[in-house]
């Protein structure tokens, strides 16, 4: 499928055209009627050169998951401008970082317009879906989002009567006829480009050095072609008996054998050393006696462990390479031509070729080895984190994964919250009615005398919807059970069969608790959700009970649980139980744009 964009969004048969999962793809356009059509080309061409240039000089020393920028002239039924597209696989930084770029060069001309999308559509109003006018919806979103000097611009609706999605050549037409009607909130740009706060800085952030064990022809590649080490890591992450054929096999003759080794500093992506440092391996032949002799190893329990971590990774990663050099010529990847090119010179040229220790001990950096406390958790500053609380004295902002990570996982809580707190929001994100103000603003005086607004997060409404989504019968709430009763009063409701309803609570009862027993939902209620009961004044006999003993004990706020901690606590934990396969938790992240790396069992 040719990926590149039509000027109606939709097939010639008139089906929507779908994106590829995880890429990212991009247009630009010169907006100026008074340039010629030469000029423009030409102009264009010097777009494509400054954004290299820029992608260049930011991202020198930067890793690729998969592809970086790239740009290319395109002209589309009468349309000309630059279009690029950017697989960028498991590591979602990637995509950010090439909106970070496209938002730089968009303030390097007033007339460059850009437009920026991936699987999910016009995904920077995915990130700004709390702030969005209500007549900005994901069906009528196509082609209105645009980059222009650094800004978010909105194509407002002609007419409000007609809520069809925008053409390429519409949405170019409307903004070339009457930019002055375009819309920007600052609200929206902020929450759209929240995650562009970290940038440049998040570009060697995202980078990880670590002392690894490998093969001295490992390491000449490696310092000759540093970025190779994306594709070799992803030929192990997803590894197939095929792709594991030369390794297994004990006569075939190695790319990498295990010989020769030298231990020095290795620079991947912190995505990169996850996926190598999360996987259980079990050595191949030629690795075997050479682990068992590296556990066996005296001395210091710890200089060992560490010896041994080192040998491991650089094992994975040895069999990475093994396995990118014996496909590189049925891959699509110019960087594994170049590794296979790289050890054809080796074979002409012998092992004089590589470099000597002296010659290692010179490259810069050779001894780096960065602390891998990010991929740790530790619950005691977990919560400390999602309030925004840390060790002041030491000026840290917490005590697990770093500044970024913590700082989404805060995002992370504080949208659940404004989900489930969202009484339009169904599981395909906020139903917004276009409505009368006035209407509006009558409904929220109306809902507002009822809501307990020191409430942040409803268990009951998180409890009912992860029912719902593994496909359990919900449990009425003593509220909706109330609004029922009034309903019936005023339309005929066909009654349901006693004995049908009692074996569906049952059942429910019975996953319910499966469900608790492998730590997937935590339901009973919390001092926070007794203080809401209260102040609702509940009714039920639960929560009278539970009303009673907290009554009568002493109020210490030590006591009372953050429902912050527990909500993402929970979800990672259950998580954890997926085992790495589908499950519910990874269904939901999944619905709200997060993904979460895979876990090893055996981890502590």
């Amino acid at each position: 499928m040719d990926p590149s964009p039509d000027s109606h969004g939709f097939f010639e048969e008139g089906f929507p055209r779908q994106l590829p999962e995880n890429c990212v793809e991009y247009i630009l356009f010169i907006i100026d009627d008074q340039m010629e059509a030469r000029r423009k080309l030409s102009a264009l061409e010097n777009v494509r050169k400054r954004a290299m240039q820029l992608a260049d000089s930011l991202t020198k020393d930067y890793i690729w998951q998969r592809d970086a920028l790239n740009l290319e002239v395109k002209n589309d039924r009468g349309l000309v401008y630059l279009y690029g597209s950017s697989y960028y696989g498991d590591s979602i930084e990637d995509e950010w970082l090439i909106v970070y770029l496209l938002r730089e060069l968009s303030k390097t001309s007033s007339d460059l317009w850009i437009r920026v999308f991936d699987s999910d559509g016009e995904f920077l109003l995915v990130e700004a879906a709390n702030v969005l006018p209500p007549w900005l919806s994901p069906e009528i979103d196509t082609n209105r989002v645009w980059i222009n000097q650094g800004s978010l611009h909105l194509i407002p609706l002609q007419d409000k009567t007609d809520k069809r999605p925008l053409t390429l050549d519409q949405a170019v037409g409307h903004i070339r006829g009457d930019t002055e009607s375009l819309v920007q909130s600052s609200l929206v740009e902020a929450e759209a480009f929240y995650r562009l706060e970290k940038y440049p800085r998040q570009i060697q952030d995202a980078m990880h050095h670590s002392l690894t064990t490998i093969p001295r022809k490992l390491a000449y590649i490696l310092h000759e072609k540093p970025a190779a080490i994306a594709p070799a890591v992803e030929a192990f992450y997803l590894r197939d008996p095929i792709s594991m054929k030369s390794l297994l096999s004990t006569s075939g003759k190695l790319s990498f054998p295990p010989q020769d080794l030298v231990t020095l500093s290795v620079k991947y992506t912190k995505v990169l050393f996850a996926q190598l440092k999360s996987q259980n391996f079990t050595p191949p032949p030629a690795w075997t006696g050479i682990v068992e002799r590296a556990e066996s190893e005296t001395g210091s329990a710890e200089a060992t462990q560490g010896n041994l971590a080192r040998l491991e990774v650089g094992m994975k990663l040895t069999c990475g390479f093994e396995m990118l050099a014996s496909n590189a010529a049925t891959k699509n990847n110019r960087t594994a031509r170049e590794v296979a090119i790289l050890l054809e010179d080796l074979e002409e040229d012998g092992d004089q070729a590589l470099p000597s220790d002296a010659v290692i001990q010179s490259w810069p950096g050779v001894k780096q080895d960065d602390d891998e406390s990010w991929m740790d958790i530790n619950y005691e500053e977990f919560e400390k984190a999602l309030d925004g609380k840390g060790d002041t004295e030491k000026g840290e902002t917490g005590g697990f994964g770093d500044a970024s990570a913590q700082a989404d996982l805060q995002k992370m809580v504080a949208r659940f919250e404004s989900f489930l707190n969202d009484e339009t929001a169904g599981f395909e994100g906020a139903e917004l009615d276009d409505m009368d103000e006035d209407d509006d603003l009558s409904d929220y005086e109306e809902d507002s005398e009822d809501e307990d607004k020191d409430v942040s997060f409803d268990e009951e409404q998180f409890a009912k919807m992860m029912r719902e989504m593994m496909g359990m019968p919900a449990e009425e709430s003593t509220h909706s059970k109330q609004s029922r009763r009034k309903t019936d009063k005023t339309s005929q409701v066909e009654e349901v069969d006693e004995q049908e309803d009692e074996e569906i609570r049952r059942l429910a009862t019975q996953m319910e608790a499966e469900l608790n027993s492998h730590g997937a939902l935590q339901l009973d209620p919390t001092p926070r959700k007794l203080k809401a009961l209260k102040q609702k004044g509940a009714a039920d006999e639960k929560g009278k009970e539970v009303q009673h003993d907290d009554d009568t004990e002493e109020s210490d706020d030590e006591e009372e649980v953050d429902i912050d901690y527990n909500l993402a606590k929970n979800l990672l934990e259950s998580f954890k139980s997926q085992g790495g396969t589908a499950g519910p938790v990874g269904n939901m992240l999944g619905m709200f744009g997060m993904k979460l790396p895979p876990d090893d069992e055996n981890a502590e």
